[in-house]
């Protein structure tokens, strides 16, 4: 009698995700069972279409960000699909891959820095809404967060370093 192999068939397809997600942007990441992930890209979609919308002076590099984030979305779609079917193999994913959902420990920890950062984003975010400041303004101000943010992960990564020291 002849032995039969059975090979179990991946749970999900990359390639269907990354269809879905090429036609309707955020299903491939809905149909890979990431809720959260699909809100968050109907969410920042809808924002950079609204953005572009309103004609707010930054047109070009509205549409940059539009097209950009149109095509992470499907390549996130597929990778996504790529290594749950790896989990569910029984396979470490390469090395070079991150983990599926994984979450900066930054934001693990619970970080006032960023928690600051972004009240005082949607603050700003709705003085411009009511006009109070204009939406140009902001872009003159970005590289000053651009800075602070930068400064602010050097500073933690020299604590971490000195933080390394201690332990040897």
């Amino acid at each position: 009698m002849e032995e039969k192999i059975i090979v179990k068939r991946p749970p999900k397809s990359p390639g269907l995700a990354g269809v879905l997600a090429f036609f309707f942007p955020g299903v491939g990441a809905l149909y890979n069972g990431q809720v959260g992930r699909f809100f968050l890209y109907v969410f920042t979609l809808a924002s950079l279409i609204t953005m572009l919308a309103r004609n707010i002076g930054l047109d070009v590099f509205i549409a940059l960000m539009l097209g950009a984030f149109y095509v992470f979305q499907i390549y996130d779609a597929a990778h996504s699909a790529r290594l749950i079917n790896l989990r569910a193999m029984n396979q470490e994913p390469d090395a070079d891959i991150d983990e599926l959902e994984q979450i900066p420990a930054a934001v693990k920890a619970g970080s006032v820095f960023w928690g600051i950062v972004l009240i005082s984003l949607g603050i700003v975010l709705l003085l411009a809404n009511f006009e109070l400041i204009y939406y140009t303004t902001l872009w003159d101000l970005l590289p000053v967060a651009v800075v602070i943010v930068g400064v602010k992960l050097v500073i933690d990564y020299v604590r971490g370093g000195q933080d390394r020291k201690g332990e040897e």
